[in-house]
């Protein structure tokens, strides 16, 4: 189990490496693949009496499902991810440094720094394929804030904010921005920043965006995660305003060593391939749905043990294609699709989940599943070899590790490359189905040209002989 109370605020618990700098020493340790899996995992609870229970009540039962999480490997490359931005902040900042950002900030003057900028990155994908659900999961089991009250036999009294949470405004406002952080500030610290900020009616955006600076090197803060970062691209294209708003964040990048962390669809991609500057401070994993491959098994598998209906349906190759053509391999689109069709085997009478009521659930949900999409990674291909021996004995060094190789992206991450930036055509794929498209073959016969064709027959020499055409020397 983690060693870290599910709250809040935790006391500082020394490592010991990386001496001189309490705020690396006192990061939780990563934690193994096994226990990740364990910790998010989440299923509904199937009553006892379920065979006695009547139609209204297994209907009612139904939306226990909306409980259920299943783990899936990419999962822990996104825990990864957030794990290593935040290790990237507190090893590129010592205290001495702090002290000189801090007295830069507030002088307005550019610090003079010697260490490598945080790591910022990017996390994009499909609606639907859970990156907002898996993120907050993940952080759930990191706290939130460190107190540190004593280092080194030493008074040291400090609070440390590992990561803030906040959304993209729906009008790409600087300000709005600054207050989001401003609140997410005061939910984890219990605090008023906000509430000073707005009695300060006059407050200037730029005076606003200084304070967020020095908050975020007075309590030391991890990483920004800024979610539904595609919010700025349709005011972008309806106000021209997203400039301001990425240029405020790479700004705080810059001056705080405050990691920054993208989240959102992919059509995030249009304003990060933009600029080159922000090209390389958006790399990242790029997330496409689930293919009809035995990832995408494994998870139809898991969600179909959960069934309300009187009579518990075999999952069939058929009903399983049904379901990924539907849903595109989307998993939210899987289990909405997964829940209305026992609804309506339950309101029509229907022992079990049939062919027909999983069509009518998706008729009746009116789900969008887009046709292209961007490229990336698939989420049912990311497939960790996870040796769990290895990985406890491991679990240390990969921390330092982590350290010591500037923290690289995983290898199983997608970074689009400058190429591919200048080139949107290279950027999307067409979705995949697992019954094949279209009219089937029909059965030609054997004097067919296409047939002739297919088989690299001389088509002159085949048409004379077979009667298809008259030959030239054929008399008038």
């Amino acid at each position: 189990m983690n060693q870290y109370p599910k709250t809040a605020v935790v006391q500082a618990q020394y490592s010991g490496q990386q001496r001189g700098n309490p705020f690396l020493e006192a990061m939780p340790s990563v934690m193994s693949y096994k226990m990740l899996m364990d910790e998010i995992a989440s299923s509904p609870l199937i009553p006892v009496q379920l065979p006695e229970m009547s139609l209204e009540e297994r209907r009612m039962s139904i939306p226990r499902l909306n409980s259920l999480f299943i783990p899936m490997d990419y999962m822990y490359t996104i825990y990864d991810t957030l794990y290593r931005s935040m290790l990237s902040s507190y090893s590129n900042l010592s205290l001495v440094e702090t002290i000189r950002q801090q007295n830069a900030i507030f002088m307005d003057q550019q610090s003079e720094r010697f260490s490598t900028q945080a790591e910022s990155c990017s996390i994009l994908g499909v609606p639907g394929i859970g990156k907002t659900s898996t993120i907050r999961r993940c952080l759930h089991l990191i706290p939130q804030v460190i107190e540190h009250t004593q280092y080194r036999n030493e008074p040291f009294y400090c609070k440390q904010v590992l990561y803030l949470m906040v959304e993209c405004p729906s009008d790409c406002s600087v300000k709005t921005l600054a207050y989001s952080i401003f609140a997410a500030l005061d939910k984890a610290l219990g605090s008023n920043y906000l509430e000073r900020t707005m009695h300060a009616k006059s407050m200037s955006v730029s005076a606003a965006t200084t304070q967020i600076k020095i908050l975020c090197m007075t309590h030391h803060v991890g990483m920004i995660l800024v979610d539904e970062i595609q919010n700025a691209v349709t005011t972008a294209r309806r106000q021209g305003q997203v400039k301001p708003l990425i240029k405020f964040l790479v700004e705080l990048t810059n001056d705080t060593s405050t990691g920054v962390c993208f989240v959102g669809t992919d059509l995030a991609e249009e304003i990060f391939t933009e600029q080159e500057h922000l090209r390389r401070r958006t790399r990242g994993l790029r997330l496409t749905p689930m293919k009809p491959d035995a990832g995408y098994r494994k998870f139809i598998t898991s969600v179909w043990q959960y069934q309300f209906t009187r009579a518990h349906a075999p999952l069939t190759d058929k009903l399983a294609n049904k379901i990924y053509d539907l849903s595109g391999g989307i998993p939210a689109y899987v289990t909405a699709i997964f829940r209305e069709s026992q609804v309506h085997a339950l309101m029509c009478g229907e022992k079990c989940i049939t062919d027909q009521c999983i069509q009518y659930a998706a008729d009746v949900l009116g789900l969008h599943v887009p046709k292209t999409y961007a490229k990336g990674t698939s989420i049912s291909e990311i497939q960790l070899q996870c040796d769990e021996s290895l990985h406890d004995n491991e679990e240390s060094r990969l921390k330092e590790s982590a350290i010591r190789e500037s923290l690289t992206l995983p290898d199983n991450q997608v970074i689009i490359t400058d190429a591919q930036a200048g080139n949107p055509d290279t950027l999307q794929c067409k979705r995949l189905y697992a019954n094949k498209r279209g009219r089937k073959a029909v059965q030609r016969d054997t004097d067919d040209l296409l047939v002739a064709f297919s088989k690299g027959v001389d088509l002159v020499e085949f048409i004379i002989p077979n009667g298809l055409a008259e030959s030239r020397d054929t008399e008038c």
